[in-house]
């Protein structure tokens, strides 16, 4: 366990962080660019970044160095000063949904001391099962999901039957919407954005109960940060795409049959977390622009206290523009 903790409240720093690119890249919403959206949200969150008192370490990054422009695994990030971290950035959780114009498109970034957060490396999947508070203690990745839903809906006090899941839309995945289509329990499929589906889990009134299903492994770190903060829970297996990917993960140390916790995810509760909406969604409404400003909506959180706030703010264009290098 790591015992370099922070010991500052960097929560409201990171909210400008993800304010940054939301905004910058809610711009992009429905211009079927991808690649341009992904680079404004990049470049807003690495400028706010940089402006905040650490001495931070990208763990979970947009790319390796010389393959991203910007924030590439390795990166140091900060003033340089301490509390020493480890950064995780999604600069956009669901970027075909923002360049299409479709709902759940985030931005998010979570902080833990040095040292705490999985470094997947170069295997890129995992499979999760992912739900809030209320199941917390009860789920288990090996078993079938059947007996998953089952336990989660006792916990909740439900039937299977009043359970809604959350399933990215892949084929991979047929298998498994037929195993939970058995049970009774309702689907609910999502094109990208596990991050933002994960959170859900752990939101009242999201609907959602539990996420199921092999997504990103960089997004299961980043989500487990979140779930840290409101009291849910993660777990995960790595899963390789191809036998040279399992052959060098396996060189490298990671275990392709060990269920991953939470605290093999991120093995502290000093995390910070925060996530603004860039389209409109189930859990935040997206950047709002009107004249000369615009609108955020976002969670900051904290794990250490247990503390999240939402933060609807305010943004005047022209100011930012003058002061910043980013043009909003």
């Amino acid at each position: 366990m790591p015992d370099n903790k922070p010991t500052r409240n960097l929560a409201l720093d990171l909210v400008r962080v993800t304010e940054a690119a939301a905004l910058a890249a809610g711009r992009q919403m429905g211009l079927g660019d991808k690649i341009a959206a992904d680079q404004a949200a990049v470049d807003a969150m690495r400028l706010v970044l940089n402006t905040i008192e650490m001495d931070a370490v990208i763990v979970i990054g947009e790319g390796e160095k010389d393959e991203a422009p910007m924030l590439y695994n390795g990166e140091h990030l900060g003033t340089g000063n301490p509390p020493e971290l480890d950064i995780a950035v999604d600069p956009i959780d669901g970027t075909r949904p923002l360049a299409h114009g479709q709902w759940n498109s985030v931005a998010t970034v979570a902080l833990a001391p040095r040292g705490a957060m999985l470094n997947p490396g170069p295997v890129l999947y995992m499979d999760k099962i992912a739900v809030g508070p209320e199941a917390r203690d009860v789920i288990d990745l090996d078993a079938p999901p059947a007996e998953n839903l089952k336990r989660i809906a006792q916990a909740k006090g439900d039937k299977v039957e009043d359970l809604t899941v959350m399933i990215l839309d892949r084929p991979r995945h047929a298998d498994l919407i037929q195993a939970v289509r058995a049970c009774g329990a309702r689907i609910r499929l999502i094109p990208d954005g596990d991050v933002n589906g994960a959170l859900m889990t752990a939101w009242p009134a999201s609907g959602i109960d539990v996420l199921l299903g092999i997504g990103g492994t960089p997004e299961g770190v980043i989500a487990a940060c979140a779930l840290r903060c409101m009291g849910g829970n993660i777990q995960g297996r790595l899963v390789a795409r191809t036998p040279e990917e399992e052959a060098r993960g396996r060189e490298l140390g990671y275990d392709f049959h060990k269920v991953l916790r939470i605290d093999d995810l991120v093995a502290s509760q000093d995390v910070f977390f925060a996530v603004t909406g860039i389209t409109n969604g189930d859990l935040l409404r997206g950047v709002d622009y009107y004249g000369n400003g615009a609108t955020t909506d976002s969670l900051v959180m904290r794990g250490l206290t247990g503390t999240y706030r939402r933060i609807q703010a305010t943004h005047h264009l022209d100011t930012l523009n003058r002061i910043s290098g980013i043009a909003y």
